[in-house]
């Protein structure tokens, strides 16, 4: 059910998903939707919280695969290349969060603030760990911000634009934050 909700949210958003249309889907009762999820808010709540521990997971699990004692740079890449890995290979989820939960209001446009900040938290760790990375929490923090909301964005391109990958759109912020970094190819 809840695959078939994201798909129905990703794609038509909130308002225009029907329970009906997500119940189809799932091949379920309308009914039963309703008996295990309670509400339309409910199950897009579910969802949102789903789709937002699935990207943490992905982006955690593509630095833990970087090289142990590696360069910051290189653990930026893994996490980008995660990040960009997963927000492709699951487009109604990115949509879900990115464009449907902020568009809606509260309580759904608090989650995704929360996702984001605990993201920016991790990327400003892995900055203030770089040699040669910004010398004041303020200047760590200022960058993370500006990371995650370009890899928001090219999220949004690389799921819009025919043929565009994942390593493309990690190649480009890469490359746009570490121009004298050979390109990763």
């Amino acid at each position: 059910m809840l695959d078939a909700a994201v798909r129905v949210f990703g794609r038509r958003g909130y308002r225009a998903a029907s329970m009906e249309e997500i119940a189809e889907l799932a091949g379920v009762s309308k009914p039963l939707v309703y008996l295990y999820l309670n509400s339309k808010e409910y199950l897009f709540t579910v969802c949102l919280r789903r789709e937002a521990a699935a990207l943490k997971a992905a982006v955690l699990s593509g630095a833990a695969d970087a090289e142990p004692g590696g360069s910051v740079e290189r653990r930026i890449w893994s996490v980008l290349m995660a990040f960009f890995t997963h927000t492709t290979g699951n487009p109604d989820g990115w949509a879900l969060l990115h464009r449907q939960a902020r568009t809606h209001g509260e309580p759904f446009a608090a989650e995704v603030a929360a996702l984001r900040a605990e993201l920016t938290r991790y990327v400003t760790s892995l900055i203030t760990t770089a040699p040669t990375g910004p010398r004041t929490p303020r200047a760590a923090t200022a960058l993370a911000h500006a990371l995650v909301g370009a890899a928001e964005s090219l999220a949004d391109w690389a799921n819009t634009t025919p043929d565009a990958t994942a390593h493309e759109a990690a190649r480009t912020l890469l490359r746009l934050t570490h121009p004298s970094l050979p390109p990763h190819d």
